[in-house]
């Protein structure tokens, strides 16, 4: 859902939804963006702390009409109950990534040395490669990655943006009939 696909010329948009957490809400939402060929980089569910509701990130490319666009659509589905763009909002941004890296006698230590200075962790270790957890904004996760590649990359799987408003902006205060904010 990213690398290839990314026009490095569009905007990159992280949005926040708000929805109930019923059975197709997230293939909706993903239909709407497949049905009008706008791309998914990233995205996220999972439920939240209000009872019966879950949150989707999502990460897409356009210019501003685009996003409008989306966002408009979005507020048009059933068990959407709020969308909000992170486009003029402070918010804080993290994601996680399990790293496979070769990891042979010579290369250890100086393997141990990049997690350490990137305050990751060693989460499984065999004679031939470890798994390394980070978590960190995008800038961090795509620099560890840029030093592990030296020693071989086996495999990687990320979890996708999760994004949250600072301050007192929340997801949960207005409805989405007040213009998404």
């Amino acid at each position: 859902m990213s690398g290839n696909y990314r026009n490095n010329h569009e905007p990159r948009h992280t949005i926040g939804v708000l929805v109930e957490n019923q059975p197709g809400v997230l293939s909706r939402v993903a239909g709407l963006f497949s049905g009008r060929g706008f791309n998914i980089e990233s995205l996220t569910v999972a439920e939240t702390n209000e009872p019966g509701m879950s949150r989707i990130t999502l990460v897409t490319t356009g210019d501003q009409g685009i996003v409008e666009q989306i966002i408009k659509q979005l507020n048009k589905l059933i068990n959407v109950i709020k969308v909000l763009d992170f486009r003029d909002t402070e918010f804080v941004e993290r994601e996680m990534a399990l790293i496979k890296v070769r990891a042979d006698g010579r290369s250890r230590a100086e393997i141990l040395r990049i997690v350490d200075i990137f305050r990751a962790k060693v989460v499984d270790v065999s004679p031939n490669s470890y798994i390394i957890e980070v978590t960190g904004d995008e800038g961090k996760i795509a620099a560890i990655l840029e030093l592990l590649g030296q020693f071989g990359i086996l495999e990687l799987a990320r979890t996708g943006k999760a994004a949250m408003a600072r301050g007192k902006k929340d997801i949960h205060k207005k409805k989405k009939n007040d213009n998404g904010m």
